[in-house]
This record gives structure tokens, C-alpha cells and sequence, in this order.
């Protein structure tokens, strides 16, 4: 007798062996990369890469979690401010105890998964608890904690650049699919703002939420001052409520009449111990961006809430007179005001005391991967994950 072939089954398994080889090769290359671009591991310390504008702005960037330890900002009497929390050794990002995440990108999937457990296409999978009963930000061992190859650099008459790509293997802190992710950091010549491009691609379905997980005080990270003098605006009239251990319910809630609500611009601390939840208090909560509210997983396409960055939030220190916006075409924002920071040494012999930094993690909502009404997570291989946030600074009046 004769054996049909289906013809779709051979282009399929084509495919598929393609994309094996192509993961076996990008692993290898990055294998032989780390080696290059890792100074001498006995010392424990990794290479810090600089960028810089012509008027300014200085960013440093480590290969550990492809982690920002450095963001220097003009003001307007022409002092540089370093306005992002961080270390003195590149060292301490990949060993500190406890971890804050200082300047990472954190990963695969940032925030909190209830219960450390999740179902894709039928499998329950189980995750490292390291979040009280939840797993946060990728695991003990994410992203953050990762050495980061760099593929490209650019200096030019326009910008400066860099672009640093990490292999995350099948099964990795145990989330399925081979993963391949590039982080683009680029500051154009005559703008204040730095941009962060996210990119991932798949073998396999995988839950995806990559985020940049800087700390800031547009005091200065080292002006003793907390962030509660900081002004905010978020552009988002609902927010996603939680539980005692700061999971999401499913719930999209109106902010107005509460101390969430930064539709207008609003001071930090006139208001952080009203704010409902478990101790220490404080804001650590995903809100739901552009005016989407219930209808957000309607309206975000690819994990897109908008095809180019729109403005998400500004921030503004009275004291400084520096200002940031932040643009994103993610769907949330988790503001966090550093309620766990606990007067552990940060650099330059600063104390980082609690509040004494927020973060604007522009994102997916967290727990997406287990709340079917929430914008979806989950990345295919006929799919690219794309996250763009901008950090655009400027100045106002100082008071």
C-alpha cells in the first residue's frame, strides 16, 4: 500500500525543527558573547556600557539584568542629578539581599502569578514562591538576576545606543518555551528622554510581561528626601484591586473619590496613609491605563494598549524643578512608592529609606495569565511581544 503524506504536517515540522536549531544557535552565540563582554568573574564585578547626549543626560547600564545603575539629568541651573536608586557594584545587583530590583528589567512574566501556579493550553504549571504564597517578577532567579549579552552599539550624530539580548531556556524558573529578548536602550541628541524598547519572540506559548523596574527621586537618589513632596498624574481612571497578598481580584475599579486617584496632579504624601491594604501601606498598585476600564482586554491588541506611546504619567519634584513623563503602549502601570525599602546602602554612601523612591512599571496587569478579563499575556510563535516606554524630562519652576 501506499502512505499519504499530509503536506501541511511536513511544512509544520519544518517549521518547528527551524526554530529548535535557530534557539540551539542563539544560546550557543550568547554562550561565547557573556565571555567577551563579562570582566574578569573572579572580581565579581560586570561591565558598566554609558550613553550619553549633548545635553546631559547620562545613562549607565550594566549586563546584569540589563539593569540601569545610572540615570544623570540636567537641571535647569545645569547640575546633574542622578535621579534613579541603585548600587555601587554592579556586583550587588546580581547578589543583594533583599532584592528591590533596582533598574532591572524584570521577567518573564513581572509582578505577581497568584498561588506561584498557572494553566496554559491545558498544562498547570508551578512556579518558585518568592512572594509569600505568589511568585513575583520572574522568579528568584529572572531576569534581574541574568548576565545580559550585549549585541550592538551606536554612537552617531543622532543618538547613542545599545541593544542587549538574553536566551531564556524552556522550562526556565519554570515557564515554558525557548525565549529570546532584546532591550533597547537609546537616548536621542538633542531631547531629554530616554527611550526602553522591549522585543521577545517564542518557540512555544508562553505567558509574557517584561518591564523596566527603575526606582526614581527627581531629588536625587541621594537627596535624603522622600518622594512624598513628588506630584503625580497618572493618565488612568480605573485600578485593578487586590487581595491581602496584593493579587489582583479580577475586579477594574473606578478611582475617583479615593486616594488612588491621580487624574489630577496630586501630591505623593498627602495621602499615602489613607491608602487601604496590608502593611507597610503605601501605593503598589496596577492601573489601568487610557481611559480603557473594562473594556481593556477589547482594546489591546498583542499586549499593545496603543500602537505608539502615549503619555501614562508625569511626575514632578517641586524642590528640583525636574519633571518626568512616561509614555508607554503597555496597558497598566503598577505605581509602587517604595514601601519595602528599609535603610539598606545604596550608592555613593546614600540610605535608602522606605519611600524614599517610587517606581511607574509601565506593564501588563498582573496575574493576567490566570484572570480571563484581564488583557492577555500569553505569546505565540506567530507573534513578536513588543514594549516601548519613554522617560521624557524637562523642567518646571522650583519652589
Amino acid at each position: 500500500f501506499e502512505m499519504g503524506i499530509d503536506e501541511n504536517f511536513i511544512k509544520v515540522g519544518a517549521a518547528l525543527l527551524g526554530v529548535s536549531l535557530f534557539m540551539l544557535l542563539k544560546n550557543k552565540g550568547q554562550e561565547k558573547k557573556d565571555k567577551k563582554h563579562v570582566v574578569d568573574e573572579s572580581q565579581e564585578e560586570y561591565p558598566i556600557f554609558v550613553l550619553k547626549n549633548k545635553l546631559g543626560v547620562e545613562v549607565h547600564i550594566t549586563t546584569i539584568g540589563a539593569s540601569i545603575t545610572k540615570l544623570f539629568v540636567p537641571s535647569k541651573d545645569g547640575k546633574k542629578i542622578d535621579v534613579v536608586l541603585g548600587y555601587d557594584k554592579t556586583s550587588e545587583y546580581m547578589t543583594a539581599d533583599p532584592c528591590y530590583y533596582f533598574g532591572a528589567i524584570v521577567g518573564r512574566v513581572a509582578n505577581r502569578i497568584a498561588n506561584a501556579t498557572f494553566k496554559l493550553d491545558g498544562i498547570d504549571y508551578q512556579l518558585a514562591a518568592n512572594n509569600g504564597p505568589n511568585a513575583l517578577h520572574g522568579g528568584p532567579l529572572g531576569f534581574h538576576r541574568r548576565k545580559w549579552t550585549v549585541n550592538k552599539q551606536w554612537s552617531c550624530r543622532k543618538f547613542d545606543a545599545i541593544e542587549l539580548e538574553y536566551y531564556s531556556p524552556h522550562m526556565e524558573e519554570g515557564y515554558p518555551g525557548n525565549l529570546i529578548v532584546t532591550v533597547t536602550y537609546k537616548l536621542e541628541t538633542h531631547d531629554l528622554a530616554l527611550s526602553c524598547n522591549i522585543r521577545a519572540r517564542t518557540d512555544s506559548a508562553t505567558p509574557v510581561n517584561i518591564v523596566q523596574h527603575s526606582y526614581f527621586n527627581l531629588s536625587g537618589h541621594n537627596s535624603g528626601s522622600t518622594i512624598h513632596n513628588h506630584k503625580l498624574l497618572l493618565n488612568a481612571e480605573h485600578y485593578t484591586p487586590t487581595d491581602n497578598s496584593q493579587v489582583p481580584t479580577g475586579e477594574i475599579r473606578k478611582v475617583r473619590g479615593t486616594p488612588l486617584d491621580f487624574t489630577t496632579l496630586e501630591s505623593i504624601g498627602s495621602r499615602i496613609h489613607k491608602v487601604p491594604g496590608p502593611d507597610p501601606g503605601g501605593y503598589d498598585h496596577n492601573y489601568v491605563l487610557f481611559g480603557a476600564g473594562e473594556e481593556a482586554a477589547n482594546l489591546t491588541v498583542q499586549g499593545k494598549a496603543s500602537a505608539e506611546p502615549r503619555l501614562a504619567a508625569t511626575l514632578l519634584d517641586p524642590k528640583s524643578g525636574l519633571a518626568m513623563d512616561v509614555l508607554t503602549t503597555a496597558p497598566g502601570l503598577q505605581f509602587y512608592s517604595g514601601n519595602f525599602l528599609g535603610g539598606d546602602k545604596g550608592k555613593d554612601g546614600a540610605h535608602y529609606r522606605r519611600h524614599s523612591g517610587l517606581c511607574l512599571e509601565t506593564q501588563a496587569f498582573p496575574n493576567a495569565i490566570n484572570q480571563p478579563k484581564f488583557p492577555s499575556v500569553k505569546l505565540t510563535p506567530e507573534e513578536q511581544y513588543e514594549h516601548d516606554v519613554i522617560y521624557r524630562f524637562y523642567h518646571t519652576a522650583a519652589k
